[in-house]
């Protein structure tokens, strides 16, 4: 399992993916699952995957293959929208492609990406892929998606984030969530992997790895828990009827 959100804002672009894998409580690995293309000045496509890490990693091998090719790819389609069905249309080729392999031996092979950013003077968008290749877009009143182990850092972002939530805020809206998540699931696990995007800049942002240890992170997610338990300790007491 893993943990990715991604969020379109007014201020421009977040996203935050875990980096752990399993296979069973004996087979944990890091693969990073946050994916960068981009162009300078001219555009920056973002890609987070969840699911089968096999069908994955063979989606953004073939997406990086063919940047070189004649066709279209993620370094010359017009615009987001294309991009993201170029990416569904990829995925479903490698399904197809798989699938025979797999007949009979109760693999799934489904995975869902997460894809947003910017190309040109078009504005940044954010779309979500399902495991069957289609997709929908992100918009003010639903300006953030998430995939893979969603619930535990759900309820912090539908009550904290706003199209209108400045980028910083987000991010730290973002790793709260993160930490939540990692407190309640261990198939959801350090480092997290990082990037801010800001509106119409056309940069292609190095991100930033959250490593076990890291000073802010652990600093915002110690305050936040003892904010939450003063918080608890100030709420008014119950009424008589409530005690039964």
């Amino acid at each position: 399992m893993t943990y990715c959100v991604a969020m379109n804002l007014a201020e421009g672009l977040v996203f935050v993916s875990d980096s752990r894998t399993n296979a069973g409580v004996d087979h944990i690995a890091t693969y990073r699952k946050l994916h960068v293309f981009g162009v300078p000045g001219e555009r920056l496509i973002v890609l987070q995957s969840a699911g089968n890490l096999a069908t994955s990693q063979s989606v953004i091998s073939l997406l990086r293959q063919r940047l070189s090719g004649d066709g279209s790819h993620l370094h010359n389609v017009g615009n987001l929208f294309e991009a993201v069905g170029l990416v569904g249309a990829t995925l479903r080729e490698v399904l197809a492609r798989d699938a025979s392999a797999t007949l009979g031996q109760d693999v799934d092979l489904g995975c869902s990406f997460l894809v947003g950013g910017q190309i040109g003077c078009e504005s940044p968008r954010l779309f979500n892929i399902y495991p069957q290749g289609n997709f929908i877009e992100s918009t003010e009143d639903t300006p953030y998606f998430q995939i893979g182990e969603s619930k535990y850092g759900k309820p912090i972002l539908d009550r904290a984030l706003k199209h209108a939530t400045p980028l910083q805020q987000a991010l730290r809206c973002a790793l709260i969530s993160f930490d939540s998540t990692i407190r309640s699931n261990l198939s959801v696990g350090m480092p997290l992997d990082l990037l801010v995007y800001h509106r119409n800049s056309l940069e292609v942002p190095a991100g930033y790895r959250v490593c076990e240890g890291d000073a802010y992170f652990e600093g915002i997610c110690g305050h936040w828990g003892a904010g939450l338990r003063q918080l608890l300790g100030e709420l008014p007491a119950p009424p008589e009827a409530y005690w039964g």
